[in-house]
């Protein structure tokens, strides 16, 4: 018997499938992918088989998967080593006493304490695109920490096989232990010179946007989050979200992660909640990430700018702020 599969789980494994089909993953990526999630070869063809995978024997020929990009696309990237920002690795304690790493990134100069922007990473872990993506708030004055959530497996550099994140971040921990991880960088962060966290967003992509929108629902010390395209919250959470929630998503019908997006809507709308839903014309899955293959520079600038103009009026100027501070970087 098949033994059914969480909300995150679930999500990953249709991702995957339409890497697969739409010739972005190979086979062969695709199954491990699926196999490390399910734990066994029977779970993962029967999972296949209804999402409509033939078998193996029953393919015409598989062309290749499409080429990745080999590295940042995007005008807005920032370099490691832009003077503009300084960046470093941290540690902070997790709830759970464990010792979490973040990745993060403020202003070289300026007179702080900046506004804080917390970042969750893709099913994929912290990568250099993460990374890059807490440079670039940093150089428009906030202090970023992207969190990486395989700290307790070594970190995201410490893994052998990528195939296998995925399954590390759904099974080995689940959503919760994500949410607690937000919820301790939250904390450590109102005791830093350099932070106002009285001043604090979110945002996360892929897996990432789904955490976002867990971590709405339980952290009240949120002034605003921006999930990009990932599974909704339980919707009787969603009354306990108290951050303006800016949601960015593509307009492909077949992107999984639409599924639920109206009923979402519909559940902020009746609770009352300050937020948006913007669907981005033209757009796939994934369509911000700029090392990717579904990346289109036209939405995700469109989608970027959105974003620090709700960040701006929620975040950085939000009501006892100092108006100098967190300005951004020339």
């Amino acid at each position: 018997m098949v033994r059914e599969l969480t909300q995150f789980e679930n999500y990953l494994v249709h991702e995957f499938v339409d890497d697969y089909v739409d010739g972005i993953m190979s086979r062969r990526d695709m199954v491990r992918r699926v196999l490390h999630i399910t734990g066994s070869a029977a779970a993962t063809a029967s999972i296949l088989t209804q999402l409509g995978v033939k078998p193996a024997s029953a393919q015409d020929g598989t062309p290749p998967p499409v080429a990745t990009p080999a590295g940042p696309r995007s005008p807005e990237s920032i370099a490691a080593d832009d003077p503009r920002i300084a960046a470093e690795d941290i540690t902070f304690p997790g709830l759970d006493g464990a010792t979490i790493t973040a990745y993060q990134a403020m202003p070289s100069s300026g007179s702080g304490p900046f506004p804080v922007v917390l970042i969750c990473h893709e099913n994929r872990g912290l990568t250099d695109h993460i990374r890059d993506v807490a440079r670039r708030w940093a150089v428009q004055g906030y202090l970023a920490a992207a969190v990486d959530l395989l700290s307790r497996e070594g970190g995201t550099a410490g893994i052998a096989d990528p195939a296998e994140i995925p399954a590390l971040l759904t099974q080995q921990a689940d959503a919760q232990r994500h949410v607690d991880d937000f919820k301790a960088a939250a904390a450590y962060y109102q005791s830093q010179e350099s932070a106002d966290a009285s001043r604090l967003g979110m945002t996360g992509f892929c897996f990432g946007g789904g955490i976002t929108w867990r971590c709405a629902t339980q952290m009240p010390e949120l002034k605003a989050a921006a999930p990009y395209y990932g599974p909704p919250p339980p919707l009787d959470a969603v009354p306990n979200i108290r951050a303006a929630v800016l949601g960015i998503y593509s307009s492909d019908p077949d992107d999984f992660a639409n599924k639920g997006r109206n009923e979402l809507a519909k559940a902020l709308e009746a609770a009352g909640v300050t937020f948006e839903i913007k669907v981005y014309p033209d757009t796939q899955h994934a369509f911000n990430n700029d090392t990717g293959p579904r990346y289109n520079e036209e939405q995700a600038l469109a989608a970027w700018h959105d974003t620090l103009d709700w960040f701006a009026t929620y975040v950085k100027n939000a009501s006892g702020a100092t108006p100098s501070a967190g300005t951004p970087v020339g």
